[in-house]
């Protein structure tokens, strides 16, 4: 089942056309304050931010996103690959608006977590210089970086010459110092922030080492301006928010294939080693991007040469209704192994259902068919179900008798399920299927398919030399264009065939 993943936050776009920055000022008269607000920690720092001002037309809005998972799934539904693909694009477009909002990011928060006692470095000013809309945040080292680190800080200037916390961290086994130590620890404290490395000219080989450990972008201190500044700045965000988004995508498609696998891993696999027959199965959920439905069908052949086939529907589409219909089917085919058949069989399985079921209403139709060794004879139990089909050889394709029929399972605590003994013959071909094939509708109108129509069909098919797969195949295909398209409801059909050659 996809696990939801919980809600988180969004780093807010920064667009409105211009590089992904803020249009240059043009409202603010001569000697007027700047757009940049400086917020310091404790120790010359206040630990609170001043909102800055916006230009005309300008609004900053805090984007989420919601993502939570098939095969399929309780709780905020999963991302799907193709509405993750379609956020990758939005963000490669330049687009972060909050959902539904209609509004834009144009302000950055900047932290910078530098310690310089000279004074030499003077972020607002190079900013200020850049006409970018920004907030900065300083800190001098980085326990006031953790105070200041809240969620509306989109980007970290790191100067890796700080002194990481604790004892000097070494590089893997060779008991050299990490010169990167203060750059992992801040990845590791904010691993959803853009990070951009400063570091001296003299130290040149730091720089393109802190991008390969995780740093969006690294500059030089010597070589800092405004527009250099103010580009980096907006590269790293994009580039971070980019990059949460190819990893979402991947996730998202992850968690597909895992479902895929999982779901496709319940399906049955049957064991009919040394029987005398053919067999051919079709499989068809009714829920959108699933494997599995609350359809379930198995075969095995005992070690008395006895074939045994089962096919059953749990009321429902959901993912409780599909794992019951697996408890259901795993049940039967151990049940069956132990010896188990007809009335003795069912009311075992009826007691699984009622300790696994997720609600008292839940039930579940079957219909089980053990074939005689010599594959002339068959004893057949309906619980609610549609009777299978039979074609023998040299007659029309025809429904078994089903006036025995039981109630489903789960109905009634102490019903009972009669076996009864059919005569296959020598040739013979057996279609077991679940409602969903004969609820389909036939054109436009409210008419159903339904058994006789069922019949009618498969005996065309039959007619036009239709055996096996082929068979299977055409009769799905022609039950969906009598649809008019896809079916709404679990579709499983099952086809045993006994092909015995006529002796001159």
């Amino acid at each position: 089942m996809p696990v939801p993943i919980p809600r988180q936050r969004v780093i807010p776009a920064v667009e409105n056309g211009h590089d992904g920055g803020a249009a240059p000022r043009t409202d603010r008269p001569t000697g007027s304050p700047t757009d940049i607000t400086r917020d310091s920690a404790p120790g010359g720092t206040t630990g609170q931010e001043t909102e800055p001002a916006t230009t005309a037309g300008q609004t900053t809005t805090d984007a989420t996103d919601g993502t939570d998972g098939t095969g399929a799934t309780p709780g905020p539904a999963a991302p799907t690959a193709a509405e993750a693909a379609e956020a990758l694009a939005r963000i490669a477009a330049g687009s972060a608006a909050h959902p539904g909002s209609g509004q834009t990011s144009t302000a950055l928060t900047l932290l910078v977590i530098e310690d310089d006692p000279a004074g030499s470095l003077n972020i607002p000013s190079l900013l200020d210089s850049a006409e970018l809309t920004v907030r900065v945040r300083t800190a001098r080292n980085l326990t006031e970086a953790e105070r200041l680190l809240t969620d509306d800080v989109h980007c970290i200037l790191l100067d890796l010459a700080l002194p990481a916390p604790g004892p000097r961290p070494t590089e893997a086994g060779d008991g050299t110092e990490d010169e990167l130590a203060v750059l992992r620890h801040v990845l590791r404290l904010a691993p959803r922030h853009a990070v951009l490395a400063l570091t001296g000219a003299e130290n040149s080989a730091r720089g393109p080492e802190a991008v390969r450990v995780g740093a969006q972008d690294f500059l030089y201190r010597d070589e800092l301006d405004g527009r250099l500044l103010s580009r980096a700045v907006r590269y790293a965000v994009e580039r971070k928010r980019a990059d949460h988004a190819q990893r979402q995508l991947t996730e998202s498609r992850l968690r597909a294939q895992e479902n895929a696998r999982l779901e496709r891993g319940l399906l049955p696999t049957p064991l009919l080693e040394g029987a005398p027959l053919r067999f051919a199965a079709r499989y068809r959920p009714g829920r959108s991007r699933a494997l599995l439905g609350g359809d379930f069908y198995d075969t095995v052949r005992t070690a008395d040469g006895t074939v045994h086939a089962m096919i059953g529907d749990v009321c429902g589409h959901g993912p409780d209704e599909a794992a019951l219909g697996v408890e259901l089917r795993i049940a039967w085919r151990a049940l069956t192994f132990a010896g188990l058949c007809g009335d003795q069989l069912l009311s075992t399985l009826q007691k699984v259902l009622e300790n696994e079921r997720p609600d008292d209403e839940i039930f579940a139709t079957l219909c089980t068919v053990d074939i005689s060794p010599d594959g002339r004879s068959a004893g057949l139990c309906l619980a609610g179900h549609p009777s299978p089909l039979i074609a023998r050889q040299g007659h029309l394709a025809e429904l078994l008798p089903y006036d025995d029929n039981g109630p489903a399972l789960g109905l009634l605590p102490q019903a009972r399920w009669p076996r009864r003994q059919v005569e296959l013959g020598r040739s013979w071909s057996l279609m077991l299927y679940t409602d969903g094939l004969i609820e389909g509708r036939i054109g436009a109108g409210n008419q159903r398919l339904g058994q006789e129509g069922m019949v009618s069909l498969v005996r065309g098919l039959l007619a036009q030399g239709l055996r096996g797969d082929a068979l299977l195949e055409a009769a799905m295909t022609e039950v969906r264009a009598l649809n008019g398209g896809e079916l709404t409801d679990d579709v499983a059909v099952l086809l045993l065939d006994r092909m015995v050659p006529t002796t001159r």
